[in-house]
């Protein structure tokens, strides 16, 4: 079965640039680079992956897109470009041709509330769709309620929710979560990664068992075939390997039947960007 690690995330770490990172994350204040990964994709047995912007620089989007070329275990690259500027489809343009970039994402949950529905932000997306690419929602729970607002707008866009909205899986608070989540599922054109909840948790004391209720409720919402599974990788490192942290989801997928593994571990995501099918 082929599996595909569909959010990891590369950088050569500059304090300035990664402000994000703070004391409690010491230990990932380091390069991670695609030397770094490739022997740990080995032992988990992971064919490809999709590698997702941290910076919000087109500098950023041409060095991944660039990694991608060197590295073929790469399969897909989520970029960023200024969605918000007047200038978007020209930023597009630079990277017309480039077949591994398969969608971009901006971090949203830094933002303030409503930012998903500016005027300009909701132009850029409309550009997105101009040139078939996909948008990566990063948002925190009480932001669902907008994203579902935010998606309504686009019926014919392919949009993926990064880390099931960050859940707060470390108060164990299931229910607000939920309702927003289920509500932004029930747009067929909405996916979801299962991926980053470790860093969600207790890093130093979850349990498998403290993801399940999460992991219950986005099956019943989204079902195996709009779920696709993801390390979150470096970041992923405060709570857990990389390997313990795919194996969360490996773990819970037990009991579900092969189709609706091979949905989860790769088909998803092949569909979802067309991974090896770019023109």
């Amino acid at each position: 079965m082929m599996q595909i690690d569909a959010h990891q995330h590369f950088w050569r770490y500059e304090a300035g640039e990664y402000g994000w990172i703070d004391e409690s994350m010491a230990g990932i204040r380091r390069d991670f680079l695609p030397e770094h990964l490739k022997p740990l994709l080995g032992r988990v047995g992971i064919d490809g992956t999709v590698l997702v912007q941290v910076r919000q620089s087109l500098q950023e989007t041409r060095w991944m897109l660039e990694l991608a070329e060197e590295n073929s275990f790469i399969a897909g690259v989520v970029g960023w470009v200024d969605l918000r500027s007047p200038g978007v489809r020209d930023e597009l343009e630079l990277f017309r041709g480039q077949k591994k970039l398969v969608g971009i994402r901006h971090v949203v949950q830094g933002e303030p509330a409503g930012f998903l529905l500016r005027p300009d932000f909701l132009r850029g997306i409309a550009a997105l769709q101009e040139f078939g690419l996909a948008y990566d929602i990063l948002i925190y729970t009480p932001r669902l309620k907008e994203a579902a607002e935010f998606v309504a707008k686009f019926p014919g866009m392919r949009f993926v929710v990064d880390h099931l909205a960050k859940p707060p899986v470390k108060n164990g608070v299931v229910e607000e979560w939920a309702r927003g989540i289920r509500e932004l599922a029930a747009f067929p054109n909405v996916y979801a990664k299962l991926s980053g909840l470790v860093a969600e948790a207790d890093w130093a004391a979850w349990k498998a068992e403290d993801f399940r209720p999460y992991f219950d409720v986005a099956f019943e919402a989204f079902g195996p075939k709009r779920l696709m599974i993801g390390s979150d990788w470096p970041v992923c490192l405060v709570g857990a390997s990389y390997q313990r942290a795919m194996e969360v989801v490996k773990d819970y997928l037990a009991a579900f039947s092969d189709p609706e593994r091979d949905a989860v571990m790769a088909g998803t995501a092949a569909e979802f960007w067309g991974l090896g099918n770019r023109k």
